[in-house]
């Protein structure tokens, strides 16, 4: 049987430095500004179910098992994973953690279609957790860590590690093609932290989820619970999803998931989690996501954004933010370069999704062989059941001059502080999205900024004057070139000059050219620029959004 395809030992935050540590000291020290947005949210309608007994070990482990075990750790004070990793393990960089290497011949069959490999401790994945498989009639199988499952690597050869010592986290492969059994694809990846990926047929990773978030962006600095035990259910027969249960533990709260995890074109993660806060969190991050973006065409020329000296002409895992309301999609472009972190949120009423976005597919906008941006997918989270409740999303962009650093976070977050002793319960979906399919609205597929004076020069120049120029596309563009384009604009300081919107004949679309000019003087807080296209009365693209 053919191993899980090789994506090294690499989590979200193990190359080269803690991608967590850079997150945590960058918002730290300097914490952006809110931008407020148009949309709102539905009252909260999150609510704790009835509690299970945790007791009885011979019943098999369910969500509501978890969650009772969640439920009475979240009544005990914190008490930190111990300290108790082999002195050679935790001073491993990263080409030696690298160079440990499950054996691809001790892949565990969970049925016929699924596989599993476990990560071993070591270097920044110093923290143990405990891995069961769970048989369909409810046995529950310990998994016991053995040093023969391993390829330690060369500066760890002949070393022996008792079964105490455990695993860091886990990797799952599956048999996409039904008529090769033994050719299985790693997909899912549960490593550090909360944080797991997750890819479809032909993507490769690229930006992470996690299972909560706390505190991001606040000055006190952001906490990584972490998720301490796995359940992992061994499917029946030619199943094509699997369950793995999980709890989590933190310093401010803790938590019970049930992942329904379904591969596939679109991979997707059903969603159930049980959360016991600790402490009263100002800021929860709910479905949090984790992407990288270093340079693309969004960020040249933006207001006080540093250029790259790269011979590619894009790197990022995720271009954009979308966010989804019965009435309007929005789409925000992400920068890098800037001075200091940004923070916007975006309400919703109510919120029908949100996800970071990978619209770029073209290999010659990355020109990149190894890393292959464009085939890496977005993440798209659906609420379920009753949704979130009052919030808004927020994203958070960070400086970063390092293509290892995760530096976009977006979440949706409750209006109100979570109180302890309140629990919360809830439920979303988690897709992969490639290309994504037409939409109903056109989508923005770029956005450049470049001097105004390009096209209208003065004298003498003023170097203020900026020309926003983004290009939509997709169905329900009009293709005569003649139509009556109605542009909608607005800027929260400042005024926009002379906006016009022509046909492009060369992909079928629409571009809108629009001159900022910038407030004088410039306003404390951020100026929120938004645009859109409509023809015969009728809005025909979604709500493009930036931060002058």
């Amino acid at each position: 049987m053919a191993g899980p395809s090789d994506a090294d030992n690499e989590a979200p935050e193990s190359v080269g430095v803690s991608r967590r540590d850079v997150i945590r000291s960058a918002l730290t020290a300097t914490a952006g500004l809110s931008v407020a947005s148009v949309l709102d949210l539905n009252a909260a309608r999150t609510m704790a179910q009835p509690r299970e007994n945790a007791s009885s070990p011979d019943r098999p482990i369910t969500f509501e098992r978890v969650a009772a075990r969640a439920e009475d750790l979240a009544r005990a004070g914190y008490r930190p994973a111990a300290d108790d990793l082999p002195a050679e393990l935790a001073g491993l960089n990263y080409d030696g953690f690298q160079a440990i290497r499950f054996r691809p011949e001790a892949s565990l069959r969970l049925g016929p279609r699924f596989s599993l490999q476990m990560f071993h401790r070591g270097g920044l994945h110093a923290k143990r957790v405990e891995i069961s498989l769970q048989s369909p009639d409810g046995g529950v199988r310990p998994l016991a860590y053995d040093p023969t499952l391993f390829d330690l690597g060369p500066e760890l050869q002949g070393r022996r590690y008792p079964a105490s010592l455990g695993f860091a986290g886990f990797r799952i492969a599956h048999n996409f093609d039904a008529a090769r059994p033994d050719d299985h694809e790693e997909f899912l990846v549960f490593l550090g932290a909360s944080y797991f990926r997750l890819r479809g047929r032909n993507q490769t990773y690229g930006l992470s989820a996690r299972g909560v978030a706390v505190d991001t962006g606040l000055p006190s600095g952001e906490e990584f619970p972490d998720f301490t035990t796995f359940w992992i259910d061994q499917p029946r027969a030619d199943a094509a999803s699997l369950t793995i249960l999980a709890l989590l533990d933190g310093p401010s709260l803790t938590g019970a998931y049930r992942f329904t995890v379904s591969p596939g074109e679109s991979s997707t993660v059903a969603v159930e989690t049980a959360l016991f806060p600790r402490r009263r969190i100002a800021a929860l991050g709910l479905a949090p996501l984790t992407s990288m973006f270093l340079h693309g065409e969004n960020g040249p020329g933006a207001r006080g954004a540093e250029p790259f000296d790269d011979f590619r002409p894009q790197v990022h895992d995720s271009d954009g933010l979308l966010v989804q309301t019965p009435g309007d999609r929005l789409w925000r472009p992400l920068v890098n370069g800037r001075p200091a972190p940004q923070i916007s949120a975006f309400r919703a009423s109510p919120l029908e999704g949100f996800g970071l976005m990978q619209r770029e597919r073209r290999f010659a906008a990355y020109l990149d062989v190894q890393a292959r941006h464009e085939d890496r997918p977005g993440l798209w989270v659906t609420p379920r059941g009753n949704g979130f409740g009052a919030g808004a999303v927020r994203l958070f962009e960070i400086p970063s001059r390092t293509e290892a650093t995760d530096n976009i976070v977006a979440a949706f977050v409750p209006e109100a502080p979570v109180e302890a002793g309140q629990p919360l319960r809830l439920g979303y979906a988690l897709a992969t999205v490639g290309a994504e399919p037409s939409p109903p609205l056109a989508r923005v597929v770029s956005t450049r900024v470049g001097s105004a004076e390009r096209l209208r020069p003065t004298d003498p120049p003023t170097p203020q004057r900026r020309l926003y120029v983004i290009d939509f596309e997709g169905p329900g563009l009009p293709d005569d070139p003649t139509a009556d384009i109605a542009v909608a604009l607005s800027a929260s300081a400042g005024a926009f000059v002379g906006p016009y919107a022509e046909r492009v004949p060369q992909t079928g679309g629409w571009r809108l050219y629009a001159e900022f000019r910038p407030p004088e003087p410039w306003p404390a807080g951020d100026v929120v620029l938004r645009a859109r296209l409509a023809h015969a009365g009728r809005v025909i693209t979604e709500t493009w959004d930036a931060v002058a």
